[in-house]
């Protein structure tokens, strides 16, 4: 029962974040509010085919649809989909035959991203509220699945793998970009509610995530593109001393911006058992 609060209240930590990032139309979110702490993270959208700047508020931490093998036809779910960036570069390549629906636990964003939906056009892309962790989506839905710095957000990150699977055809495959870690962070980066947000103090050990898709029963999980983000002296200041931030850095942890990949199984021939 503790547990499931403690959820609910960075679940709600973050609803409020990105409510104000919407509010306040600052263009933010991973890479807002304070620069120090947000200006690490996104990569540049603008010469994608699909790219709309009404709906690129600089969430990201990568392109997932970079290494997404997004098909015409293909039915797409973009989780955390914002003011639904992602969703209208995955709208270009599915064509008018393919389906995209972007799912957020934030109404503010669901609004927004109506309001660009309604300013473009698209019959085929939609826009649903609800939490990853209960999407509200049928299962065996989706061809692909993607996301950007937001997986890093959800408390119970086994219970948002468990529900991709779900809701992914089988034989279908995510991509998504993420952060994580490659060794354990401060325990006062831990407790900080703007970097909890800022997607760094809420992301997993590099090896957790990727075992815990295993535990979610994926295949052939590969990482397609990784790089380090640099935390600054500047930023760390705001949360730690300097002998604290020279531990820190003796310990050689990074933060890490990943693009991942992974399968959801075929099912099994009931006449063959293959």
């Amino acid at each position: 029962m503790e547990n499931n609060k403690k959820n609910e209240e960075l679940s709600e930590l973050v609803r409020e974040k990105y409510s104000a990032i919407v509010n306040e139309s600052s263009g933010c979110g991973c890479n807002c509010g304070d620069a120090t702490t947000y200006s690490i993270f996104s990569d540049d959208y603008t010469k994608l085919e699909g790219y709309n700047p009404d709906a690129d508020l600089n969430l990201g931490c990568g392109i997932p649809t970079e290494f997404a093998h997004i098909k015409a036809g293909d039915t797409v779910i973009d989780l955390g989909s914002g003011a639904g960036n992602d969703c209208f570069v995955a709208r270009s390549l599915v064509g008018e035959t393919g389906m995209v629906i972007g799912i957020d636990m934030t109404p503010a964003m669901v609004g927004k991203a109506n309001e660009n939906i309604k300013k473009l056009g698209f019959r085929n892309v939609q826009f649903r509220l609800g939490q990853i962790e209960k999407m509200p989506v049928t299962s065996n839905k989706a061809d692909v699945i993607i996301s950007n710095c937001v997986l890093n957000l959800v408390p119970d990150k086994m219970a948002a793998f468990r529900e991709m699977s779900r809701v992914l055809k089988p034989g279908g495959h995510f991509s998504v970009s993420d952060i994580v870690l490659s060794g354990p962070l401060p325990e006062s980066i831990l407790k900080a509610a703007e970097l909890y947000a800022g997607c760094v103090a809420g992301a997993s050990l590099k090896t957790d995530y990727l075992k815990m898709l295993e535990d979610a029963d994926f295949i052939n999980i590969r990482i397609d593109k990784e790089k380090v983000i640099e935390l600054s002296d500047e930023l760390l200041k705001n949360y730690m001393n300097e002998a604290e931030i020279a531990e820190f850095r003796a310990t050689g942890s990074k933060v890490l911006s990943v693009n991942v990949y992974g399968e959801k199984r075929k099912s099994l021939c009931c006449c063959c058992g293959g």
